[in-house]
C-alpha cells in the first residue's frame, strides 16, 4: 500500500502544480500592493478576499482530483444542462451596470454563472467528440459539436458579455481538429468572421474574396456546394454594415476607440491609455513594489483584475511580465504535452478544451493590457483577483492533474 501511494504520488505533475503556486503567489504579491491604500470592509480588500475565495477554489480542485474519471465522463452532459440553466438564472433577477452576468445566492461575493457553464462546455465537448470520432470526418457531423457551443455562448452574449461567449467559443476549433476534422472544414466554421471583417474596405474584401475562392477551388467540393460556400460568404460580408448599425454606441465606441484610442483619451479609451502609460513608466525593472503612481493614484482602472498585468508592469517592471507570460506559456504548454500523451481519447480531449481557455485568458488579457485588441473583462488566469473565474481555474487545475496524474514529470 506504501509503494501504491508513493508511485501515485511521484505521478503527480509537479511542473502543473508549481507553475499555479507561482502565478497564485504573484498574483496576491500585486494584489497586496494595491490593497494598501484601500479602505473598507474586509471584503473591499483586494487582497483580503483573494486569500479568503482561495479557499473554495482549493477545495474545488481538491474535489476534482479526487473523482474518477468515469464520473466526470459520465455526468458531463448533466453538468452542461446544468451550465445552461446556471447562465439563465441571472435574467430573473436585477441587474448589473445594465448587465446580467451574476447571481445573488447570499454569499459575500456574487457568482458569475457563466465561467462555471465555460467549463462544464468544455467537457460536454470532449465526451461527444471522443464518443463519435469515426463520424468527425464528415462536414455534417461538427455541427451538432459547434451547437453544443453556440447555445451557451449566445445566452452568455445576451447578457451581454462578448468576452466570455467568445472564449466559450475558442476550444472548439482545436478539439475538432484533435478529434480528426478536415482542417478545411474547419476553415469553413471561421470564413464568416473574415468576410465580415474585410467589407468595410474594398481592398481587403477584395483580396479575401480571391482568397477564398482559391481555397475552395483548392478542396475540390462539388459545383454547388463551392457556389454556396463562396456565395453565402460573400453576401454575409455585404451585410455586414448592417450587422455593424445594430451595435449600441457603447459596444460601436469600443471598436472605433481601439482603432484610434487618442482619439477619445477621457472616454473608452482612457483605459487603454493607462494602462500603457503604467507599463511604460515602469521600464525594465519597475518602480519597486507599492511605487506605481498611476495605481496608487487611481488613473489605472479595474486595476485588480482586468488590468493587473499594468500593475505589475509599473511596480515591477517588464521583467517581471516576461517572467509570468513564461511560466503561463509553460503551463499551457504542460496541459498540452499531456493531452498528447494522454491514451485516453476523452482526457486528451478535455486537456486541449483547458489548454484553450487558459490561452484565451492569457493572450486576450495581455493583448488588451498593451492596446492591441479592444478592451475585454477577461482576466489573467490565477492573478486577476476574481471569485467565479478564480474557483473555476482552480477546478480546470484539478481536471488537468485528474486526467494526466498517470503521465509522470
Amino acid at each position: 500500500m506504501i509503494n501504491v501511494r508513493s508511485k501515485q504520488y511521484k505521478e503527480l505533475p509537479i511542473s502543473i502544480i508549481s507553475a499555479v503556486a507561482f502565478l497564485t503567489l504573484i498574483g496576491l504579491i500585486v494584489l497586496k500592493s494595491i490593497s494598501q491604500h484601500q479602505s473598507g470592509g474586509l471584503l473591499n480588500n483586494p487582497f483580503n478576499k483573494q486569500i479568503l475565495l482561495l479557499i473554495p477554489a482549493i477545495i474545488s480542485s481538491l474535489f476534482i482530483l479526487i473523482l474518477p474519471r468515469y464520473t466526470i465522463h459520465k455526468y458531463s452532459y448533466l453538468l452542461y444542462f446544468l451550465g445552461i440553466i446556471i447562465v439563465l438564472l441571472p435574467f430573473s433577477g436585477t441587474s448589473h451596470a445594465n448587465t446580467y452576468r451574476w447571481l445573488d445566492i447570499g454569499l459575500p461575493f456574487n457568482i458569475q454563472p457563466s465561467e462555471f457553464a465555460k467549463v462544464f462546455t468544455t467537457i460536454a465537448l470532449a465526451r461527444y467528440l471522443s464518443d463519435h470520432t469515426i463520424q468527425i470526418k464528415k462536414f455534417y457531423s461538427i455541427i451538432i459539436p459547434i451547437g453544443f457551443v453556440l447555445i451557451p455562448s449566445f445566452i452568455v452574449m445576451k447578457q451581454p458579455d462578448l468576452g466570455t461567449s467568445i472564449v466559450m467559443f475558442v476550444p472548439v476549433l482545436p478539439m475538432l481538429y484533435w478529434s480528426g476534422a478536415r482542417p478545411f472544414y474547419l476553415f469553413l466554421i471561421i470564413a464568416p468572421i473574415f468576410s465580415m471583417l474585410t467589407a468595410f474596405q474594398t481592398l481587403s474584401f477584395t483580396i479575401w474574396a480571391v482568397t477564398l475562392g482559391t481555397i475552395i477551388i483548392m478542396a475540390r467540393q462539388t459545383v454547388i456546394m463551392s457556389i454556396l460556400l463562396f456565395f453565402g460568404n460573400i453576401f454575409l460580408g455585404l451585410i455586414s454594415p448592417l450587422a455593424w448599425n445594430s451595435l449600441t454606441s457603447y459596444q460601436q465606441g469600443r471598436i472605433l476607440s481601439f482603432l484610434n484610442p487618442e482619439k477619445d483619451p477621457l472616454g473608452v479609451a482612457y483605459q487603454v491609455i493607462q494602462s500603457k502609460t503604467a507599463i511604460g513608466s515602469g521600464g525594465i525593472l519597475g518602480k519597486g513594489w507599492g511605487e506605481g503612481t498611476q495605481t496608487h493614484l487611481k488613473f489605472l482602472p479595474v486595476q485588480e483584475s482586468d488590468f493587473i498585468l499594468s500593475v505589475i508592469g509599473e511596480e515591477m517592471g517588464f521583467v517581471l511580465i516576461a517572467i509570468v507570460l513564461s511560466v503561463m506559456g509553460y503551463f499551457i504548454i504542460q496541459i498540452l504535452k499531456r493531452a498528447y500523451l494522454s491514451k485516453d481519447k476523452f482526457s486528451s480531449l478535455s486537456l486541449i478544451g483547458i489548454a484553450s481557455i487558459m490561452l484565451a485568458h492569457s493572450f486576450v488579457n495581455t493583448a488588451m493590457t498593451v492596446g492591441l485588441i479592444p478592451v475585454k473583462g477577461l482576466p489573467f488566469p490565477f492573478i486577476s483577483a476574481g471569485g467565479s473565474f478564480l474557483i473555476t481555474s482552480y477546478i480546470m487545475v484539478g481536471l488537468v492533474i485528474n486526467l494526466s496524474v498517470n503521465y509522470s514529470d
